[in-house]
Order: structure tokens, then sequence, then C-alpha cells
């Protein structure tokens, strides 16, 4: 009959999405955990995972046994932590998926003030702009912006990102400063091309309660979130960017926001794991330190 160590190597290659990636979390071997999940369906008389040779994907009894599962072993690592007295020490390598700007300016210092009260804990870090599968890629926990429409993720919204139009002083004296939709689709324009796809992002505005979306004449298009900034900065046209990425040249007068009024609904940050309570600590330890972060920015 099959036990809690197939139950364990079923739930694990379930997150992970192959046997592989779940062999490397639990070190042990890809042959010993499939042979582990085999005993589990014949045990049960149902599979539980389509298999191909790159991953595998949960059948219908899969999903249904998988968040049974996790509630189980929920209660059996919390039964651990009870008996032992004391919750594990964070150790190990933390996998963590960051959105390029926001990861670097704002997550990065909470990471670096993990690693320091936490020694045994190794992170390691990927900063892009595009959306990675995290059970494919056996990442830990990621940060997201935007709404979220994966189903398999548990998330916690930490955060929101504004996005304001904004123009250097010099740009403003040059061309005027715009009072309406009109004036502003006149204006010279710096446009983010966005690398994942190519295509150019438009700017997104609010109008009496309306989404309005424009695709200004620009004379600059930038693929990279930084080099927008700069070329704002410079005079060189109007550009809409994230609030945290302008709030410096904004408080040393380097730019200035346009049309207020018309800034969009901010767009949820959210942080996110594979799986809802089952979690090492190194991964808990992290989730708690981001949603703390986000009580402090919220209440600055």
């Amino acid at each position: 009959m099959a036990g809690l160590p197939s139950l364990i190597a079923f739930a694990e290659t379930a997150r992970r999405g192959s046997f592989a990636a779940a062999a490397r979390e639990m070190g042990s071997a890809p042959s010993t955990l499939a042979k582990a999940v085999a005993r589990l369906e014949a045990d049960l008389g149902v599979k539980l995972f389509h298999r191909t040779t790159r991953q595998v994907r949960l059948t219908a009894d899969g999903e249904r046994l998988a968040r049974r599962c996790e509630r189980v072993l929920a209660e059996w690592e919390d039964l651990r932590t009870e008996a032992a007295g004391t919750r594990a020490a964070p150790s190990g390598l933390l996998r963590v998926d960051l959105p390029l700007v926001y990861g670097r300016q704002v997550v990065m210092p909470v990471l670096a003030g993990l690693a320091g009260r936490h020694p045994d804990l190794r992170l390691d870090v990927r900063l892009h702009d595009t959306y990675t599968d995290l059970i494919q890629h056996g990442i830990d926990l990621a940060v997201r912006v935007g709404e979220l429409g994966d189903s398999r993720l548990v998330a916690r919204r930490i955060d929101r990102q504004a996005m304001l139009l904004v123009a250097s002083p010099e740009h403003l004296q040059r061309h005027g400063t715009p009072r309406t939709l009109a004036q502003l689709q006149r204006q010279p324009a710096v446009v983010h091309r966005l690398p994942s796809s190519g295509r150019l992002r438009p700017w997104v505005l609010s109008s009496r309660g309306r989404r309005v979306e424009m695709e200004p004449a620009s004379r600059w298009q930038i693929d990279d979130g930084d080099g927008v900034v700069q070329a704002a900065c410079l005079g060189l046209g109007l550009a809409q960017l994230p609030d945290y990425m302008v709030a410096e040249p904004l408080a040393r007068g380097r730019l200035v926001e346009v049309l207020p009024s018309f800034r969009p609904t901010p767009q949820p940050i959210s942080v996110v794991v594979p799986s809802g309570r089952l979690m090492p600590p190194r991964v808990r330890v992290a989730l708690d330190a981001l949603v703390a972060m986000g009580r402090e920015r919220s209440s600055a």
C-alpha cells in the first residue's frame, strides 16, 4: 500500500511539473519519484499524470488528489513543527522571479535583508519582464504586475503600480503643457517597445471613468524602461511610466507630471507561489517579508 513518501513524491511532482525538477528539490533521483508515483497510481487505481518525455501534467483525478494532498501534507508539516517545538530555520536555494525594474528597485533590498538574517539561505533571482511558468521552471516565488489568470497560483497583493504621464520642464516650455487628450495626441512622445513582443506599449488613460488607449506619435521608441526615463529627462518627449520609476526625477524637478486627472486605475502588484499552505521555510519567510514590505509602502 502506498504511504506518505508516495504522497510527498506526487505532491512535489505536481507542484514542479516534472519528475526531474521535483527530484532536484527533494534531493532524490527522478526514477525514484516516478516509481513512488506509479505505486500510488496502482494503489488508487487511477492515472494521476499525463506523461511526456519533458514534463508531466495532472489528469482530472490528479488535480482532485493534489488539492486534497496539499491539505493533508500541510497538516503533517504542522504536526512536525509543533512536535519539534520550533519552525525550521530558512535554508537552501530560493528561486525568485521578478519584474525587471520593480524587482531591482523595490524587492531586491528586501531579499538582501533576508539573506543577511538567514546565512543558510541562498538566492537564485531572475529579473525580466516576461511571465515564466512557475511550476514548469521550479520557481518558488514570483512578483507579478497586473491581473492574474493562472489558477494554479496562490497570490497575495502587496502593492500597486500607478502609471504617470511625465515630461521635462524644458520639453513643456518648448511644446506647451497639454490640457486635453487632443492636445496630448499632438505632443512628441517617447514610447516603450516591449522586449518580449516587440510591440509598442500604448498609453492607457482614464477619461470620465472610461479607459482610453492611445498610440502617441513617437519619434523615440526604446525597449528599456530606464532608457525611457532618461529620454524623458533629456526633453525628448512625453512618456508614460510607473510611479516608482519616476519618483526620484519628479522629486528633483527633472520631470513634471502631466494630466494627473487622467491617470488610469492602478495595476495590482502581487506575490505568487505555486502552492497554498505546504511551503518550505525559505519560501514562507520570503512571502512574509514581501507582504510586510507591502504594508509599509501602503502606509507611507
